[in-house]
């Protein structure tokens, strides 16, 4: 496992120093014009994630090939503008005042979570700054009843993840069910999911639910106590870092006492596999994703790799955060085409055409449309699977 830790690193360096390497040829390659600003509001600083460096990796393929096409508006090129909250919530709403000042930003792609996102909505209404979201999963972010809504998302959502994940532990059998969640509004969306799904389904049952605080040093009491009330798997809902905690005091126990655990995906935005080590061989964790580059249709793939060469990636293998590549790819195409269809930079006409694009054909699927007016969601339960790690850290699909 050590020597994963060190082939990552060695990943990552390979990456950044390609995407300095390549900068001046794309810069050249840029059309004329002002720019269009892009904005990236995300979890860049957090130690051991990956999910922001993945949105802007997306992006950044996406950019290029668009600037490399002539860009925007006849002749301006999008440029990409970041900053960084930490996972703090007083930082993202500070980020949002700052992007939302700056006259030719169109829109902000934020980042994997959910509880900061859902404290900038009330800055994004009033400042009307067109949000996109590519990774947080919470209903609230675009049931946020806003008229008119400046928020779009091509992610998952909770209220499909949670079923979806229930459903996983019905196919295999596994008919009764504990909720790990954290004690965050991303963890209270997924209660309430699974609250909608037990209206009209009784299988599988859900024996009890424990809830964890972050940076807690030990998640085995709710476990057990999950366990104990019959629980046959974990549904769990955690990002990397409590995972792994939960991985190596899972693997600490006798076989026997090891249940299946079916995770959200907040665990592939950070390196959940080198903190969980060598115990993550000895669980049995899958965990729900939305798009596998291993699944992707060979047309788009071989766009996306030959762009993203550039950039450092040369295999699929090499690309941390799947989904977060993936969806930010195809989002920053749809609203590229949202651009040109305004005609302008206004936020407000920018959010009227995405209204209105007719249709794109990306990475992740085709979408006809991707979006439409009282449909803010680019994904749906048919675009749900699950995955796990293999031994060398990728995340692979499995069959359904």
């Amino acid at each position: 496992m050590n020597e994963l830790v060190r082939l990552t690193d060695r990943r990552r360096f390979s990456r950044r120093l390609f995407a300095l390497l390549a900068a001046p040829a794309l810069a050249r390659a840029a059309p004329s014009g002002a720019p269009v600003l892009l904005g990236i509001d995300g979890e860049f600083g957090l130690q051991n994630s990956t999910s922001a460096q993945a949105i802007e990796l997306g992006m950044r393929v996406a950019v290029a090939q668009i600037n490399d096409s002539g860009g925007v508006l006849g002749g301006r090129p999008l440029q990409i503008v970041t900053k960084d909250h930490r996972s703090i919530p007083a930082r993202g709403i500070r980020n949002i005042s700052e992007f939302a000042a700056m006259p030719e930003l169109v829109a902000v792609f934020g980042g994997r979570f959910s509880p900061v996102v859902i404290e900038q909505l009330p800055v994004l209404t009033r400042t009307g700054l067109l949000f996109i979201a590519v990774w947080s999963a919470a209903d609230v972010i675009v049931d946020n009843d806003s008229q008119p809504n400046y928020v779009f998302r091509l992610s998952l959502r909770d209220g499909l993840a949670m079923p979806y994940m229930l459903e996983s532990a019905r196919r295999r059998g596994l008919l009764r069910v504990g909720l790990l969640l954290t004690n965050t509004a991303w963890g209270r969306s997924n209660l309430a999911a699974v609250e909608r799904f037990q209206q009209t389904q009784n299988s599988p049952a859900v024996v009890g639910t424990s809830w964890y605080n972050w940076q807690e040093r030990s998640l085995i009491g709710q476990y057990g106590k999950l366990r104990e009330a019959g629980a046959q798997a974990i549904v769990l809902v955690a990002n990397d870092d409590e995972a792994a905690l939960l991985v190596r005091e899972m693997a600490a126990l006798p076989a026997a006492q090891r249940v299946p655990v079916i995770s959200h995906w907040g665990v592939t935005g950070g390196r959940f596999v080198q903190e969980a080590g060598p115990a993550l061989a000895k669980v049995d964790f899958s965990v729900i994703q939305t798009f596998s580059f291993f699944n992707a249709r060979k047309l788009q793939l071989d766009r996306f790799m030959a762009s993203a060469a550039a950039f450092g990636v040369r295999r699929i293998e090499d690309i941390d955060s799947p989904v977060g590549v993936a969806h930010a790819y195809d989002m920053t195409h749809i609203l590229a085409k949202a651009i040109d269809l305004a005609g302008s930079t206004r936020r407000a006409a920018v959010r009227d055409a995405l209204e209105r694009v007719p249709s794109h054909d990306g990475l992740v699927r085709r979408y006809a449309p991707p979006f439409a007016p009282g449909r803010h969601e680019a994904l749906g339960v048919d675009d749900l699977l699950m995955a796990r790690y293999r031994a060398d850290g990728v995340l692979v699909p499995v069959a359904r």
